[in-house]
């Protein structure tokens, strides 16, 4: 006799949707290339709508701050809508706010078209993290979760730069409208692969702030905000770093951020591999590694082969963050996953501006090395917490 489904269950068959995960992981590629398109695009942007670089940099900041705010608000709004649909929805809206942004003819309607990208941004990633275990047998959560996150460290690799070369070589609106169809792209393959993705039930404002009651999600949470500030407060100012202070020639920078990136992508896998069966060692080892090869920079990054091989380090610990800490937050809360991966996204999202804000500040004040004592600091902090959780069951 069949067995009545528990609210949290899948309501498919797990094992046999492996595509998906694949068309979901292009997905999240698509969106980290669409929020971080215009840090290679804001001269020509700034010059073609007569605004400052500095105003034009709001292309970056505003999509993610309302990212923050979409991520936990788009789930509570819309109830128990089919997530296929909901993920297929914002693919569209992610189409023509990038259609939107290639043919804004002044800079205010630009913002608004970067306003639409944050809702879908944030919407699609808050449900997309959490969804490999609808997707797939409990056994192959972590390496699915890997897949999919692997979208934003080949969007930094591949994405980002690919587009800045063709904003170059044509014009920065050809940019945003290649970018419209790659979402175009996306939402058919969504379409055609994703299963149903029924909502067991909606997510409510009074569950999504319950979940700080949960001790793992609180630490998670935390060590979220830490360790993503901590890393772009000073990697937002990498290039300076690596030329003044580790004597990098200005014509490396580029291809060493690459290198950075291809050392993301396998630091992702490499996490991907491990955190099923040492969580709390793999998050604890992460937010150590970082702050360690961060603080060594003022002293053995000195030299330029002393930074690189710091900086590769860099890239290769940092890539294994999202699975890593997205896998916390699955196993801090087995019965919320979407709710804690809201919380989740809206944390990692309003980290990265105020990384970046963070970091401004204190170079602005302090000698370059300040902007590395301070992620070290936070990162370190960011262990502390997770030191903290050691006796949790669920994360162990």
């Amino acid at each position: 006799m069949a067995t009545e489904r528990t609210p949290t269950e899948p309501d498919i068959s797990p094992g046999s949707h492996w595509i998906a995960v694949f068309a979901v992981a292009l997905g999240t590629f698509l969106l980290v290339t669409a929020e971080q398109l215009p840090i290679g695009l804001l001269s020509p942007v700034g010059s073609a709508l007569s605004v400052s670089e500095g105003a034009a940099g709001l292309m970056v900041t505003v999509p993610s701050v309302v990212a923050a705010v979409a991520a936990p608000a788009v789930p509570i709004l819309v109830g128990t809508m089919n997530r296929r649909l909901l993920l297929v929805a914002l693919m569209g809206l992610m189409t023509l706010a990038n259609l939107a942004s290639a043919l804004a003819p002044d800079y205010p309607l630009l913002i608004v078209a970067r306003v639409l990208a944050g809702v879908a941004i944030g919407g699609f990633w808050a449900v997309a993290g959490g969804l490999a275990v609808r997707l797939v047998a409990p056994a192959d959560v972590p390496r699915a979760t890997a897949v999919i996150f692997g979208g934003v460290g080949a969007a930094n690799v591949f994405g980002v730069p690919i587009g800045t070369v063709l904003g170059g070589l044509t014009n920065w609106r050809v940019a945003f409208g290649a970018l419209s169809v790659l979402a175009l792209v996306v939402l058919v393959a969504l379409l055609a692969v994703l299963p149903p993705l029924a909502a067991a039930r909606p997510v409510a404002l009074r569950r999504l702030t319950g979940q700080f009651r949960n001790r793992g999600v609180r630490i998670g949470v935390l060590a979220t905000f830490l360790i993503v500030t901590g890393h772009f407060s000073a990697y937002t100012f990498v290039g300076p770093v690596l030329r003044d202070l580790s004597g990098v020639d200005e014509g490396f920078v580029g291809p060493l951020l690459f290198g950075f990136g291809v050392a993301g992508v396998a630091g992702n896998f490499v996490a991907g591999a491990v955190v099923a069966k040492r969580l709390h060692r793999t998050v604890l080892a992460i937010a150590t590694a970082l702050g360690v090869t961060v603080l060594l920079y003022p002293v053995a990054g000195l030299t330029a082969g002393g930074g690189v091989t710091l900086l590769v380090i860099w890239g290769l610990v940092y890539g294994g963050v999202s699975t890593s800490l997205q896998t916390w937050m699955i196993k801090a809360a087995p019965q919320a996953v979407e709710e804690a991966s809201a919380l989740w996204v809206a944390v990692f999202n309003l980290a990265i501006g105020l990384g970046a804000l963070a970091g401004g500040t204190v170079v602005d004040a302090l000698p370059l090395r300040g902007v590395l004592w301070l992620a070290g600091v936070l990162l370190l902090a960011a262990a502390l917490a997770v030191w903290s959780a050691r006796r949790v069951p669920s994360l162990r």
